[in-house]
């Protein structure tokens, strides 16, 4: 099923009773990485076209399973009005184009935020039998509710920083940028063309105010995506990228990517007058 059908679903299942806690539904697919679609991706988030999937690409390949999961009554919350507030992504070993692929994806921790109620989206990527990628998207429903588990943190103990609403969002890293990005209003309708992600609120500013957004925003892992690439090269085989999203970046935008390197990876954070629309770590991963 297309994620544009997906989405007209979720708002025809968005009003009415839902479930009251996660299905425990796991859901798979399988996957060929269709080269032209790769390169197109890397040309939009700014990557060097190869035969190797950047960090950031199998997220493509997990989110339709992710919308396909959320879009359904036996999910908690309606998926209109989700919120991305973070993401982690662990690259075990480079993928190439060529590997068919086996997608996975499940629903964990739906706990209180103060806020509302938080849950995680958790996919994972196997090649002939072989782990080799695992993503984490923490999702936020404001004024949501969920059942409260004292033995359940709102957040992964292993996450470097807290997920906060996003008007709270800090910049992580002090210094100089290190590039400045001009990002046009186009953005969201290129990103949302290689993602498929078509959520209103990227594409134009009247579909994003209708939403409470003064003009259309760019996807979250689009913004995680270009910072990455900015660093091609100079990344470990074997990664963990960890963000959290900030204010949300209005189209068009002038902001600054700043970067620190540090023993095992880098700190980094895309920012515009001293508040962060994304503050993230690289870390080398080790097994």
């Amino acid at each position: 099923m297309r994620l544009g059908t997906l989405y007209a679903k979720a708002a025809l299942t968005s009003v009415g009773p839902r479930a009251h806690t996660l299905p425990d539904t796991q859901l798979h697919r399988s996957a060929t990485v269709d080269r032209a679609h790769l390169a197109g991706y890397a040309r939009v988030c700014g990557f060097t076209v190869g035969d190797t999937l950047p960090a950031t690409y199998p997220h493509l390949l997990a989110f339709p399973l992710q919308v396909e999961l959320m879009a359904g009554r036996s999910f908690p919350l309606p998926l209109p009005g989700l919120v991305h507030v973070a993401n982690r992504i662990t690259v075990h070993r480079p993928i190439d184009a060529s590997e068919p692929l086996d997608v996975g994806v499940r629903a964990e921790r739906f706990v209180p935020h103060p806020k509302g109620a938080q849950v995680d989206l958790v996919g994972d990527i196997s090649a002939g039998g072989e782990r080799v990628w695992d993503g984490r998207s923490t999702y936020l429903a404001r004024g949501a509710t969920a059942p409260a588990d004292p033995t359940i943190p709102t957040a992964p103990a292993s996450r470097p920083f807290p997920v906060r609403e996003s008007a709270d969002s800090r910049a992580r890293v002090d210094g100089s940028a290190t590039a400045t990005w001009r990002v046009d209003a186009g953005t969201g309708r290129r990103y949302a063309g290689v993602s498929g992600d078509v959520n209103p609120i990227h594409l134009h500013p009247l579909t994003a105010k209708a939403f409470g957004f003064p003009r259309a925003i760019a996807h979250g892992m689009w913004t995680a995506a270009h910072a990455l690439a900015a660093l091609e090269g100079r990344l470990p085989d074997a990664l963990t990228y960890e963000v959290e999203f900030g204010r949300p970046l209005l189209l068009p935008s002038i902001v600054e990517l700043r970067t620190h390197a540090v023993d095992d990876g880098w700190d980094l954070d895309v920012t515009s007058r001293g508040k962060a629309h994304l503050a993230g770590t690289i870390r080398r991963s080790v097994g």
